[in-house]
């Protein structure tokens, strides 16, 4: 991965900064505490006075993928069966040279899945609910709401395992170097998927990086929302399929599958590799932040899978 991990950032807003943009753009909100709630990859989130969250991209690589997201979450909001951001306010922070955009949006109630510490028995009314919401997300209906806004098909080839098998391997290797248990059929999931071409058919309107980060639960683990939309793109349904396997096995797994619709022999083994290289690198990820809920639930990820 070289000596500058992919998740550094390139710009970063710390507390009293995000309180005097948000401030600026929406003076209503002027004063209220900010805390910060989370940083992942892409973007800085802070959470106002309890209720809004704003949001602030740290790379440059970022930013397309937050105007889609901008775009789309603007006709899709409060069309499907779990709640999605709705941005209220967009401004532009303070750098002269290249201001970049910022959100503010209501704060979704919940807990990241991979953080959550749902036990495996319990998961079967979220994976359900799930299953349902992609069903809602990949049907027609949802991409003819979408008429006038021009999105890429799976940029990132993440639908073809082995344009980034090399990489997966590498990611996987890196773990155990590290003394991570990684399972070996994950090895075979990637052989198998390496036979792959690109998906066939007509692309679908996909979150695009779909992963227990991203799904929201409550207390009781139902499921409360979907979050990070600056993956959105088209592209083969394995692309969001890809969490049926990396959070979800046994009876919540069906749950899910049931809920969605038939998959494919294909489409699932393009789910599973994708599976396998996300769980890796959030693997990657957590051991370098230290954050022990995340590996455990990513190494977790893995072996569900490889099953």
């Amino acid at each position: 991965m070289g000596s500058v991990p992919p998740w550094a950032p390139e710009r970063t807003v710390d507390a009293a900064r995000a309180a005097a943009l948000v401030g600026d753009r929406v003076p209503g909100l002027r004063g209220l505490a900010v805390v910060p709630l989370d940083a992942g990859w892409d973007n800085t989130v802070h959470l106002l006075g309890g209720s809004w969250v704003a949001r602030f991209p740290r790379r440059a690589s970022a930013l397309p993928g937050f105007r889609r997201e901008l775009a789309v979450l603007g006709r899709i909001a409060g069309r499907l069966p779990l709640p999605v951001p709705a941005p209220r306010w967009v401004g532009a922070d303070d750098d002269p040279a290249d201001p970049w955009p910022f959100t503010v949006a209501p704060l979704l109630p919940g807990r990241e899945l991979a953080r959550a510490g749902v036990r495996e028995e319990q998961r079967a009314p979220a994976a359900a609910a799930v299953g349902a919401f992609l069903a809602a997300l990949h049907a027609p209906a949802t991409f003819d709401l979408l008429a006038g806004i021009a999105l890429p098909v799976d940029p990132l080839g993440r639908g073809t395992p082995g344009a980034r098998s090399a990489d997966t391997r590498a990611q996987l290797a890196a773990l155990r170097a590290g003394g991570l248990p990684v399972p070996g059929e994950v090895g075979a999931v990637l052989d198998e998927g390496e036979r792959l071409a690109a998906p066939p058919g007509g692309p679908v309107l996909l979150h695009g990086d779909l992963h227990g980060r991203h799904l929201l639960v409550d207390d009781d683990g139902a499921a409360a929302g979907v979050i990070d939309w600056g993956d959105v793109c088209l592209g083969d349904p394995a692309l969001d399929l890809s969490l049926a396997y990396a959070a979800f096995s046994g009876v919540a797994r069906s749950a899910l599958l049931a809920a969605y619709g038939p998959v494919p022999d294909e489409r699932e083994l393009r789910a599973r590799c994708l599976a396998v290289r996300l769980c890796a690198l959030l693997a990657r990820y957590a051991a370098d932040h230290g954050d022990a809920p995340l590996l455990a639930e990513s190494l977790a990820g893995l072996h569900r899978a490889a099953g």
